[in-house]
């Protein structure tokens, strides 16, 4: 945690037990603990983003997803450490100390919302709300032993997530089942007048739902050279699970998944550059105590409140967007993004919903490859193009290599959390049948 909400937290708890004690009715999250990723705003609670530019900025108003689940009475114990602006597979990004995983305290617990999946994952809450950006759920999910689901683009409200790359970002829940993942993204999906980009979920018709009726596709290109044999392994286990509960298995292919990461380091960063402008040292946030001018004032201000990662993102982004490589860079990746976009829609023609691993290794160790960006870049290998297409995907706990967890990722049709949570459920109930 970055900021303990102790008052709050007491006070939320407080009307709660009036309420039962009054034998009123509560909702079914009605004093349950839950945690916060630095980045979304709680209103007078202080939202740093990890970010020394933001060390002291008070929230003035709650996100939308806040202020739904302020009504169903949970209790939030406080905010939680990330890389910072949500930039990174680590967590080690943040500007303000490191978050370990549980199950390991020499490695990291995945980013940007490893505080969110530590957290959970240490029993300090019941849940805990992240953002996913190229990953940023699933991956700590995956690398922590937890349950994180990323929805489709538009189906929760980014209203008051402080913004890396707009026509990525997602805010979504990490919980240990999946039964806790679909009660909290219930509550917290749906239009929202202050996000233009929100949807309101369509009705789901057919609600009876067996595995033996689905077809599951496995992309050829998800199982290649680069990948930890131990979890190819466990991956390819998971999916003859159902098989053996009856699922239809089909490989499938996904062309152009080569360029989905190159694809998404032009699209991000570019985004990010945008948005990170409005960091300048004059309306909120960090600012330079002494310089000579404006121009000044801007300059150091981001130069001393940002992070490595943050300028070396804005830096991408700005050379991307800028005259000249427009074309080539940004707009060239945008075509990819379609391409992208397209091999999906053909895939779920045929198949119910797409299985890959969550990420090529397990969670690797504290300082591995916080020195060398692509190779760090390549942890999001199997996340980015989810979020290029605007696609669900869930991270599943699905085996572990010693102590180290292993996510299984479900990739569904746009809209369809609830069947690829039945479909996350159905593994989590087999693997409790086989141990009873």
């Amino acid at each position: 945690f970055l900021t303990v909400t102790e008052d709050l937290a007491l006070f939320q708890a407080k009307k709660i037990d009036d309420m039962i004690s009054e034998d009123r009715e509560i909702s079914i999250l009605a004093g349950i603990p839950m945690a916060v990723k630095d980045n979304i705003l709680i209103e007078n609670i202080k939202c740093t983003a990890g970010s020394k530019i933001l060390e002291n900025y008070i929230a003035p108003y709650d996100a939308t997803v806040i202020k739904k689940l302020k009504i169903e009475g949970c209790v939030i114990l406080g905010k939680t450490n990330l890389d910072e602006f949500a930039m990174g597979s680590s967590t080690e990004n943040s500007a303000f100390f490191l978050t370990k995983n549980p199950h390991d305290i020499t490695r990291v617990p995945g980013g940007s919302s490893g505080g969110s999946a530590a957290a959970v994952a240490g029993s300090l809450c019941i849940f805990a709300l992240g953002s996913d950006t190229g990953g940023s759920i699933r991956q700590p999910a995956s690398f922590c032993g937890m349950v994180g689901l990323k929805p489709t683009y538009g189906a929760v409200s980014r209203y008051g997530l402080i913004a890396f790359a707009s026509s990525l970002d997602q805010i979504g829940p990490i919980t240990k089942t999946v039964e806790d993942c679909q009660i909290v993204f219930d509550l917290i999906k749906g239009k929202d007048e202050m996000d233009s980009t929100s949807v309101e979920m369509p009705e789901i018709r057919n609600s009876k739902f067996e595995i033996r009726n689905i077809k599951i596709g496995v992309p050829k290109e998800y199982f290649v050279k680069g990948i930890d044999p131990e979890v190819e392994k466990i991956v390819k286990t998971a999916v003859k699970k159902y098989e053996e509960m009856g699922a239809k298995i089909e490989e499938v292919s996904l062309p152009h998944t080569e360029y989905a990461l190159p694809c998404y380091y032009i699209i991000a960063p570019s985004e990010a550059s945008a948005n990170l402008a409005r960091y300048d040292g004059i309306k909120y946030g960090y600012s330079v105590k002494k310089a000579k001018d404006l121009m000044e004032v801007y300059l150091k201000s981001k130069e001393e409140g940002f992070g490595a990662e943050v300028r070396r993102r804005i830096m991408l982004g700005t050379y991307a967007l800028s005259a000249g490589y427009y074309e080539a860079y940004y707009l060239r990746a945008q075509k990819v993004r379609t391409l992208i976009r397209n091999d999906f829609e053909e895939a779920f023609k045929n198949v119910d919903a797409i299985f890959t691993p969550v990420s090529p290794t397990p969670a690797f160790k504290l300082g591995e490859k916080i020195d060398d960006p692509l190779t760090m870049y390549l942890s999001d290998i199997f996340t980015v193009s989810v979020n290029l297409a605007g696609l669900p995907a869930l991270s599943l706990p699905c085996g572990k290599v010693g102590r180290l967890s292993v996510g299984l990722q479900i990739i569904g049709k746009p809209f369809e959390e609830t069947k690829i949570l039945a479909i996350g459920q159905a593994l989590e109930e087999y693997a409790n049948y086989k141990n009873s």
